[in-house]
């Protein structure tokens, strides 16, 4: 075994990581980064389909730190130190500026994922980082002062070595465990327990929903931009109404996704433990049924002599006629004749349009989830540093940290905040 002395090793090439990486080598530290992938940046690349949703624009910091929940108490100080406008005068500064769009969401003017780990890598570089890709770590190895090693395997393991990376202090940015793809498989947990840390089992809480209903997913790829959807639970034969929320939508091939149904998605997770879970989505949140049955009868007057199912499309949202076909099937012939209509069944279509029904079968998992939650509690590392209150030398940043956060560039914000501060302590 060979053994390399740094003042700090950084263990992840992601965000929170290239940006302590960064920072402490910005103020003369000797750093190493190791990361497992052959380049670093693996999830960043894929955030946000690609675009990079790298911040949330929210002036007021209270009402920014409001978004992460539980953990605002702790995150005050942490934020002091490094928040969203330092964000957008990071990147400016890097010559990459940011541009913001609906939700306050700000991203790369390039709207590239890449470029953001373009920046990042040329910024960690230029500041003379060691960066070993294809390093992945095998083991921790620690005595009662803390961390003395990382045990690095080769990324080919038929080569047989190994190396025993050693610093003054560590920090630890390796992700949660959604997109294990990306090589965010939970390693740091498994080491952080070992170490003597409480972990947080993590669950996907910003992941999409799965349902049952077949209308639902003939409509894949078919967005609403406004509209209701409302959750029912029941526990015990009667369906009673938790919660509802409005914004965008977006059917997939196995449910519901879009940023309304990322940011329900925990909610949804608890009401499943509770009952059988159903919803009902409302197109036409501003309209009445009175006044929803009024446009339905002028469409049918206009259109008499046509089959009901040529001219639906007249009558329900852009690109969802084939679900709501499928919908209506076996409880109206919609190959008759407008003029055949009775009010009753005009009256059951404008029914179904203000509440298109749905079961909610469960959470897709980690492999599509936007943010994993769980890892170390905030009560066990100080905010102020992100150092560990259990291993002297280490930090803590990102996903490891148990912190729940909805989509819109919460979790970004935090790996840049962490990062910047684990860098900036060290």
């Amino acid at each position: 075994m060979e053994s390399e002395g740094y003042d700090v090793l950084v263990v992840g090439g992601g965000p929170a990581g290239m940006m302590a990486a960064g920072r402490a080598a910005e103020r003369g530290k000797r750093v190493l980064l190791l990361e497992k992938n052959r380049r670093v940046g693996e999830k960043l690349r894929i955030s946000g389909g690609g675009r990079c949703n790298i911040t949330n624009a929210e002036e007021d910091v209270r009402v920014l730190l409001r978004a992460y929940g539980n953990a605002e108490q702790f995150l005050y100080s942490t934020f002091a130190q490094f928040d969203n406008k330092n964000t957008f005068s990071f990147f400016e500064k890097e010559g990459l500026p940011l541009v913001v769009q609906a939700r306050k969401r700000a991203f790369p003017n390039t709207e590239c994922a890449a470029d953001v780990v373009q920046t990042m890598e040329k910024y960690i570089r230029a500041k003379g980082v060691t960066i070993k890709t294809g390093a992945e770590v095998t083991s921790v190895q620690s005595d009662s002062s803390g961390i003395t090693g990382i045990v690095c395997g080769p990324f080919d393991k038929a080569q047989g070595k190994q190396t025993v990376y050693t610093a003054k202090e560590y920090i630890f940015a390796t992700g949660s465990v959604s997109h294990p793809e990306t090589g965010s498989t939970g390693d740091g947990f498994n080491w952080l327990t070992k170490l003597g840390h409480t972990v947080h089992q993590p669950t996907p809480t910003i992941v999409p929903i799965k349902v049952k209903d077949e209308w639902a997913h003939l409509l894949s790829g078919t967005s609403l931009s406004f509209m209701k959807i409302t959750f029912f639970v029941d526990a015990d034969g009667t369906p009673k109404k938790s919660f509802s929320k409005t914004g965008k939508l977006l059917f997939t091939h196995f449910g519901l996704s879009g940023p309304l149904i990322l940011n329900s998605s925990s909610k949804v997770q608890d009401l499943l433990y509770a009952g059988t879970v159903t919803a009902t989505i409302d197109p036409y949140p501003d309209t009445d049924l009175g006044a929803l049955e009024k446009n339905i009868l002028a469409i049918f007057d206009a259109n008499k002599n046509k089959a009901l199912k040529n001219i639906l499309k007249e009558a329900v949202p852009h690109g969802t006629v084939k679900g709501i076909l499928a919908l209506l099937e076996g409880k109206i012939d919609t190959a008759k004749k407008v003029h055949s209509v009775s009010r009753d069944e005009r009256k059951l279509i404008a029914r179904f349009l203000k509440a298109l029904p749905l079961t909610i079968e469960g959470l897709m998992g980690f492999d599509r989830a936007v943010i994993a939650d769980g890892g170390v509690p905030l009560d066990e590392v100080d905010t102020k540093t992100m150092r560990s209150l259990k291993v002297p030398n280490l930090f803590l940043t990102g996903d490891l940290l148990h912190i729940n956060r909805p989509s819109g560039g919460y979790s970004l914000q935090l790996c840049w905040t962490t990062g910047f501060v684990a860098g900036s302590h060290v």
